[in-house]
């Protein structure tokens, strides 16, 4: 198992990058009033959150291929595009989704789907356009939302729902459009705290999207890496020659990090859809996380009408299968 990976410069605030960092943008630094202050904050839970599962991705890979095991399936969800999953273990269906940059064969969910089939059937699957899934364009959280619904019919009634990171973004959305399940646990969904509204992340969705279609598929994780959430440039030139598989699996899955930031600029989940979030839910947080990350945990259980929140002592982002597991299986009633 490879030592584990800590991240950096975790306690510095994080912005939106300017005019002068993303080449070709028409970016306009938010001025810093009241709502600009608002606007920073939840730009750095957002993008920490995105860059810290991109961590998890070299944590739990350590570069080797993590092959899946139990019963690989795929299912159509509704605009045609093939959803694959995974199956394992027996008991209530629970079903796993993963935050940006992760997928079956890169990420936790793997690991946490081991130790979770011991009291569960465990569905794990590639969001749209990462893995062995399909993708249509143009994107849409509804097609994303479609996708989960398709899942769920699968796996069956009584359904139990895990989301870590923007994951548990995308089950709001699901929840709140009509998706069934029986209870929710969210692993620090990366809503900023204050609530405010005015926040966009076009300017690194539009240079990211640029990049890609480009061709640069590593000139996409560089730029996120170190422009927008400022990784040390040396570690991040190193990666491709230090951590070579893991590099790969990210630049597969650069062109989906868009997806996960336009699912979390809504926030109508939290406010005037959240009474359609009736459901159990638990948000968990680690107690040596960013306070940004902390605090949107005990936002996001204050914003559902059933909400509730807890910390696990010694975890932070890069949340431990071991760790987490425990509480789940209490939460659900396994234990």
């Amino acid at each position: 198992m490879p030592a584990r990976l800590k991240l950096w410069k975790t306690s510095l605030p994080i912005f939106p990058p300017s005019r002068s960092d993303v080449e070709g943008a028409n970016c306009e630094r938010p001025a810093r009033d009241k709502t600009g202050g608002s606007i920073q904050r939840i730009a750095f839970v957002v993008i920490l959150a995105i860059v810290a599962a991109g961590a998890l991705v070299i944590w739990y890979s350590g570069g080797r291929t993590m092959t899946s095991t139990g019963e690989n399936r795929t299912t159509t969800s509704r605009d045609g595009t093939t959803i694959a999953f995974t199956k394992k273990g027996s008991g209530p269906p629970l079903i796993i989704v993963d935050g940006a940059f992760c997928y079956r064969e890169n990420g936790p969910a793997t690991e946490l789907a081991k130790v979770l089939a011991q009291h569960f059937t465990v569905f794990t699957y590639d969001r749209r356009g990462r893995g062995e899934s399909g993708d249509t364009e143009p994107y849409a959280v509804e097609r994303e939302i479609d996708d989960l619904r398709a899942l769920a019919r699968e796996a069956g009634p009584s359904l139990y729902a895990v989301g870590i990171s923007s994951g548990g973004a995308l089950i709001l959305q699901a929840v709140a459009s009509g998706v069934t399940v029986k209870k929710i646990a969210l692993y620090e969904p990366p809503y900023g705290a204050d609530g405010n509204d005015r926040r966009s992340f076009e300017d690194v969705k539009n240079r990211l999207q640029s990049l890609v279609s480009a061709g640069d598929r590593g000139g996409a994780v560089r730029f996120f890496m170190t422009n927008v959430y400022g990784a040390p440039r040396p570690f991040v030139f190193a990666m491709p020659f230090l951590m070579p598989n893991a590099w790969r699996r990210n630049k597969l899955v650069v062109h989906t990090v868009p997806y996960d930031l336009t699912i979390l600029e809504d926030r109508s989940v939290l406010k005037e859809r959240s009474s359609s979030i009736a459901v159990p839910t638990l948000v968990i947080g680690g107690d040596k996380s960013p306070k940004a990350l902390r605090d949107a945990v005990t936002a996001v259980a204050n914003a559902l009408p059933n909400g509730h929140s807890r910390y696990l002592s010694g975890q932070d982002h890069n949340i431990s299968s071991g760790a987490l597991a425990p509480v789940l299986f209490e939460y659900f009633g396994m234990s």
